[in-house]
């Protein structure tokens, strides 16, 4: 399989297992396969926040319609003092020419006495205005009124900044809500999954569903939300302002408009791509890292650390290849931007003279339409760019909403029995099971288990020994037949108070970071102290744990690579005495110790096993010769069962695999 293709899987089938997994796969989002469905779902989470919601798209409305507003004012500015400084020098003009005559006997109406070659210096637009010069005091520029109309857009400006400020605010609030609701859904969710959803799924991709994935969709909802309202607000509101101010202009500014949105659209698309391929490539480059990490000890034993670092290499360059492509591309985006913008400045800055001195269209008209052409080119690629986060949301959100709808475990009955006292007796009755469809793992599978026996299965890998233990515990249930403990059938039992009949020490480890007291109270919270100490005597690992830096104290890390394999083993075992659980599954509990310390391990879980219900699941044969019965699987049936001295005596599949282990001794 090549690289790419390793990313792109992310299911995988595997065999059951009882411990947590690891994330080792990045995730690339995609566009979703039911925009409109998972919309929909979407808005059921945004539906109890909606007179919020309906504020932050009011807040919204307001902050952008009074930024829309300023341009215009300061364009009404520009013509209050090109009209007052008219006004001063029509005044003086018109005091040249009549210099010589009594002002006293000028008419209410000076245009009739003013001569015409003045008339004519006049622009037309202004000739209206001589009547209501008053020549008896000269004209000034009004600051008064400039000054009043600038405080005003000041105060326009904070209330929009106030207004974005507070949406902005609103909005962080919600999607913190809303981001806070899905992953505690999820974290439920996981309790309520059956097991084999786990064994059916990669755990980078779980992990990533309730991580990346709702923090992707947070970002989106709060990014994209206010910036499309404020987007088209602003594209309408700033339409109509340049429509109010020229139509000619407004179709001039426009042209442009079609042209930008191809090359933009193509450098997206492009950037995209390449952004795509960068983001596989770092994925690929992360995974390479994680296991040089957690497996350099094999590296070096094989002597692959040069094949290793030409790999690197190679997806390194692969990596600074795309990445510095989807940068550049995605560089020149604005650039571009701004050079159609510069080439719709032009024509609106050559046909706005023209139209300033045909048309008689005020200066300040023009000086606020150039302000709302460079306006304009912002939210038509935030448009674009909003579209692409809303995508990735709202792909991200149909992943979440796939893990909280899938099929949880079957529930527990309504009315559950209990057994009060325990006497441990275990029954499997004609039970068939499979992982797959047309797989049986179990075939018309009977077993029957006494009280305080101690029974060993065995058989060769994949034969069905876990499953049988998956059964019990109830991580999956029958197909056909019944399970019963005390001959109630499982399934009529609470799942909590059947796992708290058993006690369970695994082959695969596991243990928190935390400190080793924690860790030993795992299973029971509750335990004292002596109960802590006297549990590890018997296991007989106090001498381990008080050898280890702080003793019980001692803080496990997160890797749990700070003590050994088979300490942690050693922790496990003694972790499954604190309980005191009314049964006990081994599954190969002591395959990492060492035969030395494996001799005084069987001791203390003799001691542990007296007068317990046992499932003990074996490859070493050596740890089982005492058990009350050993049964063979072998390909989902019951190949034999017998003491250890009955099997050898058959020579059937036991004594084989007995003589295979032993045959140098």
């Amino acid at each position: 399989m090549d690289n790419e293709n390793k990313f792109k899987n992310n299911k995988l089938i595997r065999r059951p297992s009882f411990g947590p997994g690891r994330a080792g796969h990045a995730m690339l989002f995609e566009k979703p396969k039911d925009f409109k469905g998972t919309l929909a779902k979407l808005i059921k989470y945004i539906t109890p926040y909606k007179v919020k919601f309906i504020l932050v798209i009011s807040l919204s409305i307001i902050a952008t319609l009074f930024t829309i507003i300023g341009p215009k004012m300061l364009g009404n500015v520009t013509n209050n003092i090109v009209s007052d400084y008219i006004e001063i020098v029509i005044y003086e003009k018109i005091h040249q020419a009549l210099s010589n005559t009594n002002l006293s006997d000028i008419p209410n109406q000076p245009l009739e006495v003013i001569p015409n070659e003045i008339k004519e210096k006049i622009p037309s637009q202004y000739i209206d205005k001589i009547n209501n010069i008053d020549l008896s005091s000269k004209p000034s520029i009004r600051f008064e009124r400039i000054q009043n109309t600038i405080l005003l857009l000041i105060l326009i400006y904070l209330i929009s900044s106030f207004a974005n400020y507070l949406q902005e605010w609103i909005m962080a609030s919600i999607t913190q809500k809303i981001s806070f609701k899905l992953r505690q859904e999820s974290s439920e969710k996981i309790n309520k999954l059956p097991l084999r959803y786990f064994d059916q799924n990669a755990y980078g991709d779980i992990l990533s569903r309730i991580t990346n994935d709702i923090d992707l969709l947070s970002q989106s909802l709060s990014q994209s939300t206010t910036q499309f309202i404020s987007s088209i607000i602003t594209i309408i509101g700033i339409a109509i302002m340049m429509i109010n101010i020229s139509l000619e202009l407004t179709i001039i500014a426009l042209l442009i408009l079609p042209f930008s949105m191809i090359l933009i659209r193509f450098i997206i698309s492009k950037s995209q791509n390449l952004f795509k391929k960068q983001q596989n490539t770092l994925g690929m480059i992360n995974s390479h890292i994680e296991e040089n990490f957690s497996g350099h000890n094999i590296i070096k034993a094989f002597n692959k650390q040069n094949d290793s670092f030409k790999y690197f290499k190679t997806i390194n360059k692969d990596l600074y290849e795309s990445g510095w492509k989807s940068q550049f591309i995605s560089g020149i985006l604005f650039p571009i931007i701004n050079f159609m913008g510069n080439i719709s400045f032009v024509g609106v800055s050559i046909v706005g003279g023209w139209l300033a001195i045909n048309k008689g269209l005020q200066i300040g008209g023009i000086q606020a339409f150039i302000q709302y052409v460079r306006q304009f080119n912002i939210p038509t690629v935030q448009l674009g760019n909003i579209a692409n986060v809303m995508q990735s949301g709202v792909a991200s959100a149909e992943r979440i909403f796939e893990f909280l709808e899938e099929q949880e475990e079957v529930k527990d009955v309504i009315n559950p029995k209990s057994i009060k006292k325990l006497r441990g007796e275990i029954e499997f009755k004609n039970v068939t099971f499979s992982y797959e469809k047309q797989q049986p793992i179990l075939k018309n599978f009977n077993l029957h288990i006494n009280p305080g026996q101690k029974l060993a299965i065995v058989g060769p890998t994949g034969a069905g020994k876990t499953t049988i233990v998956n059964l019990i515990m109830r991580f999956y249930d029958v197909n056909e037949g019944s399970i019963t403990i005390d001959g109630i059938d499982i399934r009529e039992l609470k799942r909590s108070d059947l796992r708290k009949m058993f006690g369970m020490v695994l082959q695969d480890t596991w243990l928190f970071n935390g400190t080793i007291r924690d860790n030993l109270k795992y299973g029971n919270p509750k335990a004292s102290e002596k109960e802590i100490k006297d549990a590890v005597k018997t296991a007989n690992i106090d001498h381990l744990i008080e050898s280890l830096p702080q003793g019980y104290d001692m803080i496990i890390n997160e890797d749990s690579d700070n003590i050994s394999y088979g300490e942690k083993q050693l922790i496990t075992i003694a972790r499954a005495m604190v309980t005191k659980p009314p049964m006990l599954i081994l599954d190969e509990a002591t395959s990492s110790i060492d035969t030395r310390t494996e001799i005084i391990i069987q001791k203390a879980i003799e001691r542990l096993l007296e007068g317990r219900t046992s499932i003990i699941i074996a490859h070493r044969l050596s740890t089982i010769i005492k058990s009350d019965n050993i049964i063979v699987v072998n390909n989902g049936t019951l190949a034999e069962q017998g003491t250890h001295r009955e099997l050898l005596e058959r020579n059937g599949l036991y004594s084989k695999i007995y003589q295979s282990q032993f045959e140098n001794n």
